[in-house]
Protein backbone atom coordinates (compact mmCIF):
# COMPACT_ATOMS: atom_id res chain seq x y z
CA UNK A 1 0.00 0.00 0.00
CA UNK A 2 1.41 3.39 -1.31
CA UNK A 3 1.57 6.21 1.67
CA UNK A 4 3.04 8.84 -0.57
CA UNK A 5 0.29 11.05 -1.79
CA UNK A 6 0.47 14.18 -4.15
CA UNK A 7 -1.05 17.30 -1.94
CA UNK A 8 -3.79 19.01 -3.94
CA UNK A 9 -3.19 22.87 -5.40
CA UNK A 10 -5.14 24.11 -2.52
CA UNK A 11 -3.54 22.45 0.06
CA UNK A 12 0.03 23.37 -1.12
CA UNK A 13 -1.73 27.26 -1.29
CA UNK A 14 -2.59 27.37 2.53
CA UNK A 15 0.49 25.69 3.58
CA UNK A 16 2.31 28.37 1.36
CA UNK A 17 0.50 30.70 2.65
CA UNK A 18 1.35 30.22 6.38
CA UNK A 19 5.01 30.74 5.56
CA UNK A 20 4.86 34.73 4.79
CA UNK A 21 1.21 35.19 6.33
CA UNK A 22 0.88 34.22 9.94
CA UNK A 23 -0.77 37.26 11.15
CA UNK A 24 -2.61 40.41 10.26
CA UNK A 25 1.13 42.21 10.62
CA UNK A 26 2.74 40.19 8.29
CA UNK A 27 -0.21 41.00 5.25
CA UNK A 28 0.81 44.76 6.21
CA UNK A 29 4.28 44.24 5.40
CA UNK A 30 3.95 42.91 2.52
CA UNK A 31 1.40 45.13 0.73
CA UNK A 32 2.92 48.41 2.63
CA UNK A 33 6.44 46.88 1.02
CA UNK A 34 4.54 46.82 -2.15
CA UNK A 35 3.37 50.07 -1.97
CA UNK A 36 6.73 51.59 -1.55
CA UNK A 37 8.59 49.43 -4.46
CA UNK A 38 5.59 50.96 -6.58
CA UNK A 39 7.08 54.77 -5.45
CA UNK A 40 4.01 55.81 -3.41
CA UNK A 41 4.71 58.71 -1.97
CA UNK A 42 1.85 59.04 0.19
CA UNK A 43 0.66 55.22 2.31
CA UNK A 44 -2.59 55.21 4.16
CA UNK A 45 -3.74 51.95 6.32
CA UNK A 46 -6.83 51.13 8.01
CA UNK A 47 -7.68 48.62 9.77
CA UNK A 48 -10.98 46.51 11.43
CA UNK A 49 -10.70 44.13 14.48
CA UNK A 50 -7.05 44.36 14.53
CA UNK A 51 -6.79 43.39 10.65
CA UNK A 52 -8.70 40.30 11.20
CA UNK A 53 -11.83 41.76 9.57
CA UNK A 54 -10.32 44.27 6.92
CA UNK A 55 -6.42 45.43 6.25
CA UNK A 56 -7.09 48.42 3.56
CA UNK A 57 -3.89 49.74 2.42
CA UNK A 58 -4.59 53.23 -0.35
CA UNK A 59 -1.10 54.40 -2.03
CA UNK A 60 -0.61 57.02 -4.80
CA UNK A 61 2.00 55.01 -6.57
CA UNK A 62 2.25 53.74 -10.25
CA UNK A 63 -0.44 50.87 -10.11
CA UNK A 64 -0.86 47.90 -11.74
CA UNK A 65 -1.50 47.48 -15.75
CA UNK A 66 -3.99 45.63 -16.99
CA UNK A 67 -1.93 42.90 -18.13
CA UNK A 68 -0.18 42.31 -15.17
CA UNK A 69 -3.27 41.63 -13.52
CA UNK A 70 -3.89 38.51 -15.02
CA UNK A 71 -0.32 37.45 -13.19
CA UNK A 72 -0.28 38.81 -9.82
CA UNK A 73 -2.15 36.36 -7.76
CA UNK A 74 -0.03 33.42 -9.17
CA UNK A 75 2.75 31.96 -7.22
CA UNK A 76 6.27 33.23 -7.60
CA UNK A 77 4.61 35.83 -10.02
CA UNK A 78 7.48 39.33 -9.44
CA UNK A 79 7.81 42.56 -11.53
CA UNK A 80 11.28 42.50 -8.87
CA UNK A 81 13.94 40.04 -10.88
CA UNK A 82 13.57 38.11 -13.45
CA UNK A 83 17.28 35.79 -13.42
CA UNK A 84 19.06 34.59 -10.71
CA UNK A 85 21.79 36.48 -11.44
CA UNK A 86 18.97 39.87 -9.92
CA UNK A 87 19.30 38.43 -6.20
CA UNK A 88 22.68 39.93 -6.38
CA UNK A 89 21.66 43.19 -7.05
CA UNK A 90 18.30 43.40 -5.27
CA UNK A 91 17.20 47.25 -4.77
CA UNK A 92 13.41 46.22 -4.21
CA UNK A 93 11.55 44.86 -1.18
CA UNK A 94 9.79 42.15 -2.23
CA UNK A 95 11.28 40.04 -5.05
CA UNK A 96 10.05 36.36 -4.13
CA UNK A 97 6.29 36.88 -5.65
CA UNK A 98 4.42 34.93 -2.95
CA UNK A 99 2.79 37.96 -1.07
CA UNK A 100 -0.36 38.20 -2.85
CA UNK A 101 -0.27 34.91 -3.90
CA UNK A 102 -0.59 34.03 -0.04
CA UNK A 103 -2.57 36.34 1.05
CA UNK A 104 -5.61 36.13 -1.41
CA UNK A 105 -4.87 32.52 -0.32
CA UNK A 106 -6.37 32.75 2.97
CA UNK A 107 -8.51 35.74 2.47
CA UNK A 108 -10.96 37.61 0.43
CA UNK A 109 -9.15 40.31 -1.57
CA UNK A 110 -10.69 43.06 -3.42
CA UNK A 111 -7.92 44.99 -5.18
CA UNK A 112 -8.68 48.63 -7.34
CA UNK A 113 -5.23 50.09 -9.50
CA UNK A 114 -5.08 52.52 -11.93
CA UNK A 115 -1.42 52.59 -13.44
CA UNK A 116 0.65 55.25 -14.32
CA UNK A 117 0.01 55.75 -18.79
CA UNK A 118 3.45 55.60 -20.10
CA UNK A 119 2.36 56.25 -23.56
CA UNK A 120 -0.48 56.40 -25.86
CA UNK A 121 -0.08 53.18 -26.95
CA UNK A 122 -0.18 52.13 -23.51
CA UNK A 123 -3.36 53.22 -23.11
CA UNK A 124 -5.06 51.61 -26.04
CA UNK A 125 -3.74 48.25 -25.28
CA UNK A 126 -5.52 48.40 -21.68
CA UNK A 127 -8.85 49.81 -22.89
CA UNK A 128 -8.50 51.71 -19.42
CA UNK A 129 -6.20 52.19 -16.96
CA UNK A 130 -8.54 51.66 -13.86
CA UNK A 131 -9.17 47.88 -13.17
CA UNK A 132 -10.45 45.95 -10.26
CA UNK A 133 -9.99 42.21 -9.56
CA UNK A 134 -11.67 40.30 -6.99
CA UNK A 135 -9.55 37.26 -5.39
CA UNK A 136 -11.19 34.93 -2.64
CA UNK A 137 -9.36 31.47 -1.42
CA UNK A 138 -6.76 32.30 -4.26
CA UNK A 139 -9.90 31.61 -6.73
CA UNK A 140 -10.55 34.97 -9.23
CA UNK A 141 -14.36 35.95 -8.84
CA UNK A 142 -13.70 38.84 -11.63
CA UNK A 143 -11.89 41.09 -13.22
CA UNK A 144 -13.62 44.23 -14.64
CA UNK A 145 -13.12 48.11 -15.52
CA UNK A 146 -13.49 50.38 -12.25
CA UNK A 147 -13.96 54.16 -11.51
CA UNK A 148 -10.65 55.30 -9.43
CA UNK A 149 -9.55 58.63 -10.02
CA UNK A 150 -6.03 59.20 -9.31
CA UNK A 151 -3.17 56.23 -10.18
CA UNK A 152 -2.20 54.02 -7.62
CA UNK A 153 -3.57 50.51 -5.97
CA UNK A 154 -6.26 50.20 -2.99
CA UNK A 155 -6.74 46.91 -1.52
CA UNK A 156 -9.07 45.59 0.79
CA UNK A 157 -7.70 42.12 2.66
CA UNK A 158 -11.25 40.86 3.74
CA UNK A 159 -11.58 38.31 6.89
CA UNK A 160 -8.53 37.10 6.89
CA UNK A 161 -7.77 33.27 7.58
CA UNK A 162 -11.77 32.22 6.90
CA UNK A 163 -11.03 28.87 5.32
CA UNK A 164 -7.82 28.08 8.03
CA UNK A 165 -9.55 28.53 11.57
CA UNK A 166 -6.67 26.95 12.76
CA UNK A 167 -4.49 29.63 12.09
CA UNK A 168 -7.48 32.41 13.16
CA UNK A 169 -7.49 31.24 16.62
CA UNK A 170 -4.16 31.45 17.19
CA UNK A 171 -4.38 34.91 16.90
CA UNK A 172 -3.92 36.69 20.07
CA UNK A 173 -6.32 39.82 21.40
CA UNK A 174 -6.40 43.27 18.93
CA UNK A 175 -3.92 45.27 21.34
CA UNK A 176 -1.18 42.70 20.64
CA UNK A 177 -2.16 42.64 17.27
CA UNK A 178 -1.87 46.29 16.26
CA UNK A 179 1.34 46.18 18.79
CA UNK A 180 2.70 43.71 16.07
CA UNK A 181 1.42 45.80 13.40
CA UNK A 182 2.96 48.97 14.53
CA UNK A 183 6.22 47.36 14.51
CA UNK A 184 6.47 46.65 11.30
CA UNK A 185 5.51 50.02 10.57
CA UNK A 186 7.32 52.53 12.30
CA UNK A 187 10.44 51.38 10.88
CA UNK A 188 9.25 52.39 7.53
CA UNK A 189 7.88 55.55 8.32
CA UNK A 190 12.05 56.17 10.25
CA UNK A 191 13.60 54.95 6.62
CA UNK A 192 11.32 56.93 4.16
CA UNK A 193 10.49 60.49 6.06
CA UNK A 194 9.98 62.24 2.36
CA UNK A 195 6.34 59.63 2.57
CA UNK A 196 3.34 60.04 4.81
CA UNK A 197 1.81 57.63 6.87
CA UNK A 198 -1.31 56.99 8.08
CA UNK A 199 -2.72 54.22 10.45
CA UNK A 200 -6.23 53.89 12.03
CA UNK A 201 -7.93 51.12 13.63
CA UNK A 202 -11.72 51.45 13.90
CA UNK A 203 -11.51 54.85 12.48
CA UNK A 204 -9.31 56.31 15.24
CA UNK A 205 -5.83 57.80 14.64
CA UNK A 206 -2.84 55.65 15.12
CA UNK A 207 0.03 57.60 13.01
CA UNK A 208 -0.45 60.47 11.09
CA UNK A 209 3.03 61.36 9.92
CA UNK A 210 3.75 63.76 6.92
CA UNK A 211 6.51 64.40 5.03
CA UNK A 212 9.55 65.58 7.40
CA UNK A 213 12.43 67.90 6.21
CA UNK A 214 14.95 65.24 7.39
CA UNK A 215 15.37 61.49 9.15
CA UNK A 216 15.93 63.34 12.82
CA UNK A 217 12.96 65.25 12.21
CA UNK A 218 10.76 61.90 11.74
CA UNK A 219 12.53 59.82 14.39
CA UNK A 220 11.70 62.96 16.82
CA UNK A 221 8.00 62.72 15.48
CA UNK A 222 7.59 59.30 15.22
CA UNK A 223 8.74 57.95 18.28
CA UNK A 224 7.71 60.75 20.31
CA UNK A 225 10.68 62.37 21.29
CA UNK A 226 12.49 65.40 21.45
CA UNK A 227 15.02 66.24 18.57
CA UNK A 228 18.13 67.41 20.73
CA UNK A 229 18.16 64.03 22.80
CA UNK A 230 19.06 62.43 19.86
CA UNK A 231 23.13 62.31 17.88
CA UNK A 232 22.87 62.02 14.20
CA UNK A 233 26.29 60.95 12.20
CA UNK A 234 26.82 60.09 8.76
CA UNK A 235 30.14 58.29 7.29
CA UNK A 236 31.31 56.81 4.30
CA UNK A 237 34.11 54.59 4.14
CA UNK A 238 34.84 54.60 0.32
CA UNK A 239 37.51 51.63 0.67
CA UNK A 240 34.95 49.57 2.30
CA UNK A 241 31.86 50.62 0.00
CA UNK A 242 30.02 51.70 3.08
CA UNK A 243 28.36 54.02 4.20
CA UNK A 244 26.77 54.62 7.41
CA UNK A 245 24.05 57.17 8.45
CA UNK A 246 22.98 57.32 12.27
CA UNK A 247 20.47 58.37 14.96
CA UNK A 248 21.50 57.43 18.15
CA UNK A 249 19.68 58.85 21.57
CA UNK A 250 21.87 60.19 24.20
CA UNK A 251 21.66 59.22 27.84
CA UNK A 252 18.49 61.25 28.14
CA UNK A 253 16.41 58.24 26.12
CA UNK A 254 16.85 55.01 28.54
CA UNK A 255 14.27 51.88 27.38
CA UNK A 256 13.25 49.24 29.65
CA UNK A 257 13.13 47.20 26.28
CA UNK A 258 14.76 47.43 22.70
CA UNK A 259 11.47 49.13 21.02
CA UNK A 260 13.73 52.10 19.77
CA UNK A 261 16.52 50.14 18.55
CA UNK A 262 16.28 50.14 14.76
CA UNK A 263 18.79 48.47 11.66
CA UNK A 264 18.09 48.47 8.11
CA UNK A 265 20.51 47.17 5.50
CA UNK A 266 19.85 49.07 2.15
CA UNK A 267 16.74 50.75 3.41
CA UNK A 268 15.34 47.20 4.35
CA UNK A 269 14.41 46.71 8.58
CA UNK A 270 15.89 43.53 9.01
CA UNK A 271 16.75 41.83 12.48
CA UNK A 272 20.52 41.20 13.25
CA UNK A 273 21.53 39.57 17.16
CA UNK A 274 25.27 40.22 16.31
CA UNK A 275 24.89 43.68 14.91
CA UNK A 276 21.98 44.49 18.05
CA UNK A 277 24.48 42.94 20.58
CA UNK A 278 27.57 44.96 19.54
CA UNK A 279 25.65 48.57 19.78
CA UNK A 280 23.84 48.00 22.82
CA UNK A 281 27.29 46.59 24.57
CA UNK A 282 28.83 50.04 23.84
CA UNK A 283 25.25 51.61 25.29
CA UNK A 284 26.47 50.14 28.14
CA UNK A 285 29.44 52.31 28.59
CA UNK A 286 27.08 55.33 29.59
CA UNK A 287 23.74 53.46 30.88
CA UNK A 288 22.43 51.48 33.86
CA UNK A 289 22.13 47.84 33.69
CA UNK A 290 18.99 46.71 33.04
CA UNK A 291 17.95 49.93 30.20
CA UNK A 292 18.51 49.65 26.52
CA UNK A 293 19.62 53.13 23.95
CA UNK A 294 17.51 54.31 21.09
CA UNK A 295 19.64 53.88 17.76
CA UNK A 296 18.36 53.87 14.34
CA UNK A 297 21.13 52.68 11.66
CA UNK A 298 21.04 52.56 8.30
CA UNK A 299 23.58 50.89 6.19
CA UNK A 300 24.46 50.98 2.89
CA UNK A 301 26.62 48.57 0.71
CA UNK A 302 27.14 46.64 -2.58
CA UNK A 303 24.14 44.20 -2.82
CA UNK A 304 26.05 41.89 -3.74
CA UNK A 305 27.53 41.53 -0.26
CA UNK A 306 23.94 40.63 1.46
CA UNK A 307 21.89 37.49 1.43
CA UNK A 308 18.05 38.47 2.13
CA UNK A 309 16.48 35.29 0.82
CA UNK A 310 17.07 33.28 3.76
CA UNK A 311 13.50 33.57 4.84
CA UNK A 312 10.11 34.42 3.44
CA UNK A 313 9.81 37.36 5.86
CA UNK A 314 12.89 38.94 4.42
CA UNK A 315 13.75 40.23 7.78
CA UNK A 316 16.74 37.93 8.21
CA UNK A 317 20.25 38.33 6.24
CA UNK A 318 23.70 37.32 6.09
CA UNK A 319 26.51 39.65 5.35
CA UNK A 320 29.38 39.52 3.82
CA UNK A 321 32.45 40.92 6.19
CA UNK A 322 30.39 41.54 8.91
CA UNK A 323 32.88 41.70 11.37
CA UNK A 324 34.54 44.74 9.88
CA UNK A 325 31.18 46.58 9.98
CA UNK A 326 30.83 45.61 13.42
CA UNK A 327 33.94 47.02 14.14
CA UNK A 328 32.83 50.23 11.94
CA UNK A 329 29.84 50.45 14.16
CA UNK A 330 31.23 50.18 17.15
CA UNK A 331 33.68 52.98 16.68
CA UNK A 332 31.20 55.07 15.19
CA UNK A 333 29.03 54.62 18.18
CA UNK A 334 31.46 54.99 21.21
CA UNK A 335 32.84 57.97 19.44
CA UNK A 336 29.15 59.87 19.60
CA UNK A 337 27.99 58.60 22.69
CA UNK A 338 31.47 59.44 24.17
CA UNK A 339 32.63 62.97 22.93
CA UNK A 340 29.29 64.11 21.25
CA UNK A 341 26.86 63.17 24.31
CA UNK A 342 25.55 64.72 27.26
CA UNK A 343 24.03 64.64 30.47
CA UNK A 344 20.58 63.72 31.52
CA UNK A 345 18.40 66.61 31.24
CA UNK A 346 14.92 67.27 32.72
CA UNK A 347 12.72 69.00 30.70
CA UNK A 348 9.98 71.55 32.33
CA UNK A 349 7.00 69.98 33.17
CA UNK A 350 8.44 66.34 33.27
CA UNK A 351 9.62 66.02 36.50
CA UNK A 352 10.62 63.09 38.98
CA UNK A 353 10.82 65.40 41.79
CA UNK A 354 6.94 65.28 42.20
CA UNK A 355 6.72 64.78 45.89
CA UNK A 356 8.60 65.56 49.31
CA UNK A 357 9.61 61.48 49.26
CA UNK A 358 10.95 61.92 45.54
CA UNK A 359 13.69 64.51 45.85
CA UNK A 360 16.81 62.49 45.31
CA UNK A 361 15.61 59.55 43.84
CA UNK A 362 17.27 58.06 40.46
CA UNK A 363 15.92 57.92 37.28
CA UNK A 364 16.95 54.71 35.16
CA UNK A 365 19.35 54.09 37.80
CA UNK A 366 21.47 57.38 37.68
CA UNK A 367 21.57 59.93 39.96
CA UNK A 368 19.94 63.11 39.75
CA UNK A 369 22.20 65.95 38.04
CA UNK A 370 24.93 63.06 37.64
CA UNK A 371 26.36 60.76 34.65
CA UNK A 372 27.78 58.00 35.43
CA UNK A 373 30.28 55.81 32.84
CA UNK A 374 30.83 52.64 33.44
CA UNK A 375 33.09 50.83 30.91
CA UNK A 376 32.97 47.29 30.62
CA UNK A 377 30.59 46.83 32.92
CA UNK A 378 28.62 43.97 31.77
CA UNK A 379 25.03 42.74 32.41
CA UNK A 380 24.08 39.22 31.17
CA UNK A 381 21.14 37.04 32.19
CA UNK A 382 21.37 34.33 34.84
CA UNK A 383 21.58 30.62 33.85
CA UNK A 384 21.07 28.51 36.34
CA UNK A 385 22.14 25.51 34.47
CA UNK A 386 25.22 27.10 32.65
CA UNK A 387 25.79 28.88 36.06
CA UNK A 388 25.95 25.28 37.89
CA UNK A 389 28.13 24.20 35.63
CA UNK A 390 30.19 26.41 35.05
CA UNK A 391 30.50 28.28 38.80
CA UNK A 392 34.07 26.98 40.46
CA UNK A 393 33.90 24.52 43.01
CA UNK A 394 34.61 26.80 46.04
CA UNK A 395 31.29 28.88 45.20
CA UNK A 396 28.17 27.19 46.30
CA UNK A 397 24.55 27.93 45.33
CA UNK A 398 22.44 28.07 48.48
CA UNK A 399 23.32 24.87 50.04
CA UNK A 400 20.21 23.38 51.97
CA UNK A 401 17.78 26.25 52.61
CA UNK A 402 17.32 25.67 56.06
CA UNK A 403 20.96 25.06 56.50
CA UNK A 404 21.30 28.35 54.90
CA UNK A 405 18.70 30.34 56.44
CA UNK A 406 19.86 29.53 59.84
CA UNK A 407 23.03 30.40 59.30
CA UNK A 408 21.93 34.01 57.53
CA UNK A 409 20.08 34.28 60.36
CA UNK A 410 23.00 34.75 62.93
CA UNK A 411 25.45 36.51 60.12
CA UNK A 412 27.16 39.30 61.19
CA UNK A 413 28.02 41.87 58.24
CA UNK A 414 31.71 43.09 57.83
CA UNK A 415 31.26 44.94 55.04
CA UNK A 416 30.33 45.39 50.86
CA UNK A 417 32.25 45.52 47.77
CA UNK A 418 32.07 47.81 44.72
CA UNK A 419 28.46 49.35 46.33
CA UNK A 420 27.08 46.13 44.94
CA UNK A 421 28.05 43.05 47.18
CA UNK A 422 27.43 42.94 51.35
CA UNK A 423 29.48 40.57 52.95
CA UNK A 424 28.58 38.95 55.97
CA UNK A 425 30.20 35.93 58.31
CA UNK A 426 28.32 33.26 60.01
CA UNK A 427 30.23 30.17 61.37
CA UNK A 428 33.38 29.11 58.83
CA UNK A 429 31.12 30.68 55.78
CA UNK A 430 30.82 34.17 53.73
CA UNK A 431 27.41 34.95 53.01
CA UNK A 432 27.88 37.08 49.69
CA UNK A 433 24.33 38.91 48.96
CA UNK A 434 23.37 40.57 45.74
CA UNK A 435 21.87 44.00 47.52
CA UNK A 436 20.45 45.26 44.25
CA UNK A 437 18.58 41.05 43.86
CA UNK A 438 17.84 41.41 47.67
CA UNK A 439 16.03 44.21 47.36
CA UNK A 440 14.55 43.42 44.28
CA UNK A 441 13.11 40.36 46.62
CA UNK A 442 12.28 42.35 49.46
CA UNK A 443 10.30 44.91 47.58
CA UNK A 444 8.51 42.67 45.16
CA UNK A 445 6.86 40.48 47.62
CA UNK A 446 5.26 43.66 49.34
CA UNK A 447 4.46 45.32 46.54
CA UNK A 448 2.68 41.98 44.84
CA UNK A 449 1.02 41.47 48.63
CA UNK A 450 -0.20 44.98 48.75
CA UNK A 451 -1.69 44.41 45.12
CA UNK A 452 -3.39 41.16 46.11
CA UNK A 453 -5.14 42.71 49.20
CA UNK A 454 -6.38 45.78 47.63
CA UNK A 455 -4.08 47.89 50.09
CA UNK A 456 -1.18 49.24 47.64
CA UNK A 457 -0.04 52.33 49.48
CA UNK A 458 0.39 54.81 46.96
CA UNK A 459 0.81 59.37 47.82
CA UNK A 460 -0.49 62.30 45.31
CA UNK A 461 2.40 64.00 43.55
CA UNK A 462 2.71 67.64 43.89
CA UNK A 463 3.05 67.91 40.25
CA UNK A 464 1.64 65.29 38.02
CA UNK A 465 4.97 63.63 36.06
CA UNK A 466 4.02 63.89 31.76
CA UNK A 467 4.86 61.38 29.85
CA UNK A 468 4.96 61.21 25.93
CA UNK A 469 4.75 57.54 24.63
CA UNK A 470 5.40 56.21 21.87
CA UNK A 471 2.06 54.42 19.95
CA UNK A 472 2.98 51.31 21.45
CA UNK A 473 2.83 52.31 24.71
CA UNK A 474 -0.76 54.24 24.06
CA UNK A 475 -2.10 51.27 22.98
CA UNK A 476 -1.21 49.14 26.08
CA UNK A 477 -2.09 52.04 28.05
CA UNK A 478 -5.46 51.86 26.80
CA UNK A 479 -5.55 48.37 27.97
CA UNK A 480 -3.69 48.82 31.40
CA UNK A 481 -5.90 52.13 33.35
CA UNK A 482 -7.19 49.69 35.77
CA UNK A 483 -4.46 47.59 36.50
CA UNK A 484 -2.25 50.48 37.06
CA UNK A 485 -4.68 52.26 39.08
CA UNK A 486 -4.99 48.90 41.24
CA UNK A 487 -1.13 49.11 41.61
CA UNK A 488 -1.50 52.29 43.38
CA UNK A 489 -0.81 54.26 39.59
CA UNK A 490 -3.69 56.61 38.53
CA UNK A 491 -3.01 58.00 35.09
CA UNK A 492 -5.27 60.52 32.68
CA UNK A 493 -4.72 61.36 28.96
CA UNK A 494 -2.89 64.91 29.21
CA UNK A 495 -3.14 65.68 25.16
CA UNK A 496 -3.39 62.86 22.34
CA UNK A 497 0.01 61.37 23.23
CA UNK A 498 0.94 62.72 26.49
CA UNK A 499 -0.13 61.34 30.13
CA UNK A 500 -0.09 62.58 33.32
CA UNK A 501 0.78 60.06 36.37
CA UNK A 502 -0.95 61.84 39.51
CA UNK A 503 -0.16 59.14 41.95
CA UNK A 504 3.00 57.12 43.09
CA UNK A 505 3.19 53.95 45.16
CA UNK A 506 5.38 54.53 48.54
CA UNK A 507 7.30 51.35 47.67
CA UNK A 508 8.29 52.44 44.48
CA UNK A 509 11.38 54.71 43.01
CA UNK A 510 11.28 55.88 39.13
CA UNK A 511 8.08 56.13 38.79
CA UNK A 512 8.99 56.72 34.98
CA UNK A 513 10.55 53.81 34.85
CA UNK A 514 7.97 51.69 36.50
CA UNK A 515 5.12 53.19 34.09
CA UNK A 516 7.48 52.94 30.70
CA UNK A 517 8.34 48.88 32.12
CA UNK A 518 4.56 48.14 33.03
CA UNK A 519 3.34 49.45 29.36
CA UNK A 520 6.43 47.59 27.31
CA UNK A 521 5.57 44.52 25.59
CA UNK A 522 2.37 43.07 23.57
CA UNK A 523 0.98 40.82 25.75
CA UNK A 524 -0.87 43.32 28.12
CA UNK A 525 -4.05 40.44 28.76
CA UNK A 526 -1.23 38.73 30.52
CA UNK A 527 -0.05 41.18 32.91
CA UNK A 528 -2.02 39.78 36.01
CA UNK A 529 -0.78 40.52 39.71
CA UNK A 530 2.56 38.39 39.98
CA UNK A 531 3.39 40.30 36.57
CA UNK A 532 2.18 43.48 37.61
CA UNK A 533 4.54 43.29 40.48
CA UNK A 534 7.64 41.98 38.89
CA UNK A 535 7.64 44.42 36.16
CA UNK A 536 7.30 47.42 38.38
CA UNK A 537 9.88 46.07 40.72
CA UNK A 538 12.13 45.31 38.27
CA UNK A 539 12.02 49.40 36.60
CA UNK A 540 11.97 50.55 40.42
CA UNK A 541 14.99 49.12 41.65
CA UNK A 542 18.78 49.90 40.97
CA UNK A 543 22.37 49.58 41.92
CA UNK A 544 24.87 51.23 43.17
CA UNK A 545 23.58 52.24 46.75
CA UNK A 546 25.94 52.29 49.44
CA UNK A 547 24.20 50.96 52.46
CA UNK A 548 25.76 51.42 55.96
CA UNK A 549 26.06 48.31 58.88
CA UNK A 550 22.66 49.54 59.83
CA UNK A 551 21.13 49.54 56.64
CA UNK A 552 23.17 46.16 55.07
CA UNK A 553 21.46 44.44 58.66
CA UNK A 554 18.03 45.70 58.04
CA UNK A 555 18.26 44.18 54.71
CA UNK A 556 19.34 41.39 55.60
CA UNK A 557 16.52 40.92 57.88
CA UNK A 558 13.18 41.41 55.60
CA UNK A 559 15.41 39.57 53.23
CA UNK A 560 14.41 36.31 55.71
CA UNK A 561 11.40 37.66 56.25
CA UNK A 562 10.43 36.49 52.47
CA UNK A 563 8.69 33.26 51.21
CA UNK A 564 11.56 32.50 48.29
CA UNK A 565 14.33 34.64 49.86
CA UNK A 566 17.28 33.34 47.98
CA UNK A 567 16.08 33.99 44.10
CA UNK A 568 15.00 37.03 43.22
CA UNK A 569 12.01 37.09 40.96
CA UNK A 570 13.71 36.07 37.86
CA UNK A 571 15.63 33.51 38.96
CA UNK A 572 18.69 35.11 40.04
CA UNK A 573 20.47 33.97 43.66
CA UNK A 574 20.51 36.72 46.14
CA UNK A 575 22.95 35.01 48.20
CA UNK A 576 25.93 32.47 47.68
CA UNK A 577 27.79 30.92 50.33
CA UNK A 578 32.15 30.61 50.48
CA UNK A 579 32.53 27.97 52.98
CA UNK A 580 35.95 27.97 55.05
CA UNK A 581 36.76 24.47 53.01
CA UNK A 582 36.89 25.95 49.49
CA UNK A 583 38.92 29.18 50.48
CA UNK A 584 41.55 26.33 52.12
CA UNK A 585 41.15 24.33 48.89
CA UNK A 586 42.28 27.51 46.81
CA UNK A 587 45.00 28.48 48.99
CA UNK A 588 46.47 25.04 49.03
CA UNK A 589 45.53 24.37 52.80
CA UNK A 590 43.85 21.16 52.46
Amino acid sequence: MTKVNILAPDVIAKIAAGEAVDRPASVVKELLENAIDAGATSIEIHLKEAGRELIHIKDNGSGIARGDLEKIFQRHATSKISAIEDLEKLCSMGFRGEALYSIAAVSDVTLKTKSVILSPKDEESNDSTAWVIHVRGGIRQSLEPAAVSHTGTDIKVAELFFNTPARRKFLKNNASELHQILNIVLPYTLIYPEKRFVLTHMGRGLLDLRPAPSRLDRAAAALNTRMDHFLETDQEFVEEQIRVRMILGNINIQRPRRDMQFIFINGRPVESRNLSFNLNDVYKLILPPGVFGAFIIDITLDPANVDANIHPTKREVRLKDEGRIISLLRRMTEYQLMHKGQARQFSPGLTEFSSPHAAGTRQGGIPTGQVIFAPGQLQAKFNPAAAAQDMPLDFQLFGEENTLRSKFTRARFVGSFLQKFLIFEADESLLIVDQHAAQERVMYEKFKDQIENAAVESQPLLVPLLLKLTPQEKISWEQLQEKLTAAGIETTQFDDDTIAVQTQPLLLKNIENVVRNLLAGAETSRIDQDTLARRACKASITAGDKLDITQADHQRRQLLECKDPFTCPHGRPTLIEVTQNSLDRQFLRS
